[in-house]
């Protein structure tokens, strides 16, 4: 083997030896900090380099005043290395320690993203996805306040309905059985009285059970290729009567030949609500009129009516679980929409919730704006393909 062959077989194996005689050792530091870390990494590097060249330096029989002058050389160059690497490293420990307070702090109103940049790549993308992280943490917890004071408002709200029509259930059957009524004409009335509560209380637990149902992700959609023509046709003709005996016109325009792809029962549903609703709000001689186009891969279902508009705060909340408005405390006066009350008429704010989950059950969306006199609710959803 050749002087040279010779000379690097000894630095190899120097260079190899320490580190992996100083393996063991760094596991004692796995639970260190980053800067702990990595300066016992650098002293090991440094320390491999060191050995292979005293080594290699007595190998080469030097004189004792050369060998001295290259171990020299190698202490002071090794440990102002070793040095100089530990203070360009401290960027990094900053980074990591900030990153760790950061991560601690996620969700809370005293995180604050990272004021300087991180040192390397790795570290600026883990300080982005915390940021991101952080975000979407503040966007749950504003979902969850809002759930929770939406189902609030509805346990009160359903609580109020349930009672109002027992009670009269009870006060009509205490009358009854008391006997402080006994003509004929009376007690009919009461009886009428009896079954249009029950019929309220049949409704009400209906949409409680129906959007618990879509809640929970149970709705199975039985998807048909129908004509639009034929659903809204439909949905006329059963509310057509409801809406002659308020006084109020009911029209419909939609193309024949128009297909889409749904659940005719669910956007039955979604449309009988929508138009129940629009009758109950608009005043005597008032009109509703529905609507329906396909463009562009998509089916507009439209409800237009006359109730005076509904207040721009409504506006964003008319479709959440319970939410009805100041307004739907009370019987609406003519001209005034009640919030986002019952389109069956239970009125505990369910029935707009209702609307909304089957409609992206489908995939869809609806929305609602103020036109001149009224309000107009359109349901987006896809067409037959």
């Amino acid at each position: 083997m050749g002087p040279k062959l010779q000379i690097a077989a000894i630095a190899l194996a120097c260079s190899i030896t320490a580190p992996v005689l100083a393996a063991p050792a760094l596991r004692r530091f796995r639970r260190a900090s980053l800067g702990v870390w990595g300066a016992a990494v650098i002293a090991i590097g440094v320390s491999g380099m060191a050995a292979a060249v005293a080594v290699t330096a007595q190998a080469m029989f030097l004189s004792d005043h050369d060998l001295d002058v290259v171990l020299l050389v190698v202490a002071v160059s090794g440990t102002v290395t070793a040095l100089m690497m530990l203070w360009l490293g401290l960027p990094v420990a900053r980074a990591s320690r900030a990153l760790t307070d950061a991560a601690g702090r996620l969700g809370g109103t005293d995180y604050h993203p990272l004021a300087t940049p991180p040192p390397s790549a790795e570290l600026a993308a883990i300080a982005h996805a915390l940021d991101e992280t952080h975000a979407r943490l503040l966007a749950a917890l504003e979902r969850e306040r809002a759930l929770e004071a939406s189902r609030r408002e509805l346990v009160s709200w359903v609580s109020h309905d349930l009672r109002t029509p027992i009670a009269g259930i009870r006060a009509v059957a205490e009358a009854l059985d008391d006997g402080v009524v006994d003509d004929p004409e009376t007690v009919a009335a009461y009886h009428r009285t009896m079954v249009s509560n029950a019929e309220r209380l049949t409704t009400l637990i209906d949409e409680l059970f129906e959007l618990s149902r879509l809640h929970s992700g149970a709705l199975e959609l039985t998807l048909e290729n129908v004509r639009v023509a034929d659903v809204v046709s439909e949905v006329i003709s059963t509310a057509d009567p409801i809406a002659r005996a308020k006084g109020v016109r009911l029209t419909g325009q939609v193309d024949e030949t128009d297909r889409f792809e749904v659940d005719v029962v669910e956007v039955g549903r979604v449309l009988t609500n929508l138009v129940a609703n629009a009758i109950r709000h608009t005043p005597s001689d008032g009109a509703v009129a529905v609507a329906a186009t396909v463009a562009d891969g998509r089916a507009e279902l439209s409800v237009s009516d006359a109730c005076g508009g509904i207040p721009a705060s409504d506006l964003d909340r008319l479709f959440d679980t319970g939410y009805r408005g100041e307004s739907a405390r009370t019987p609406p006066k003519t001209g005034q929409h009640a919030g986002s009350g019952s389109g069956t008429g239970a009125g505990a704010g369910i029935g707009l919730a209702i609307v909304r989950a089957v409609v992206e059950a489908h995939g869809g969306e609806v929305s609602v704006h103020n036109i001149t006199g009224g309000c107009r609710f359109v349901v987006g959803l896809p067409a037959a393909s």
